[in-house]
């Protein structure tokens, strides 16, 4: 018996499932979008203009996980 594409995904899943796992979707920003650079730039701005901005840079440096960046 040859199954289809569906039905392997399904079973596929039924054992993901059975493993105690379950799906999860998450949304995030598309970069390759045109309005991409340009809110980063604004938000970079934003947070340059800011007075707050050695603790915000120093929070981020804070929690970035930076390992094995070039």
């Amino acid at each position: 018996m040859t199954l289809s594409s569906r039905e392997k995904m399904q079973r596929y899943r039924d054992r993901l499932k059975d493993a105690g796992l379950r799906p999860v979707q998450i949304w995030v920003p598309d970069t390759r979008s045109r309005n991409f650079a340009a809110e980063v730039r604004r938000q970079s701005l934003l947070v340059s203009a800011s007075p707050d901005e050695t603790k915000v840079m120093d929070f981020i440096d804070a929690v970035a996980d930076t390992d094995g960046w070039a």
